[in-house]
């Protein structure tokens, strides 16, 4: 297997959508709306001011796995002195390549992405596949994470 690893640009950005949307769905999603205008917004306003970076896998011509970092930044606390953040998302492979160390690669580069910015931290809300990925990594579970939908 001979993949490459490269930025997501424009050209790419419907499909990375298409798997973003799939990964929902794949996760458990069952929201029944048109979520493609949202997506394509933020990723577009984001990509373009920086605060949003992906990482692809590609095969020949097709994109196998994808990765995403979102840059935030809040009140500097304890833990993040600085109050710039990470927020990782779309991870994600193709069910054939899986086991095969893109996560893992998709990961690292991602989160060399959130150092380079200058993120003092990095985090994800994880789904049950990705947990052991993330653990191995070097995440720790914060227990204290909660949500409140408006």
């Amino acid at each position: 297997m001979a993949v490459e690893y490269r930025r997501l640009t424009e050209n790419e950005l419907e499909v990375f959508i298409d798997m973003r949307i799939g990964q929902l769905r794949e996760e458990g999603a069952k929201a029944d709306m048109d979520l493609k205008p949202a997506l394509r917004d933020y990723y577009n306003r984001h990509m373009a001011d920086g605060t949003f970076i992906s990482w692809l896998t590609v095969d020949g011509d097709k994109i196998v796995g994808t990765s995403g970092m979102s840059f935030v930044e809040k009140p500097p606390y304890f833990g993040c002195p600085n109050g710039k953040m990470g927020l990782l998302s779309s991870m994600f492979t193709s069910k054939e390549y899986r086991r095969q160390g893109i996560a893992k690669e998709l990961l690292s580069r991602v989160v060399n992405e959130a150092k380079e910015y200058g993120c003092g931290t990095v985090q994800i809300t994880a789904s049950d596949m990705g947990v052991l990925l993330y653990t191995d990594f070097g995440f720790v579970k914060n227990g204290n994470f909660m949500q409140y939908k408006l």
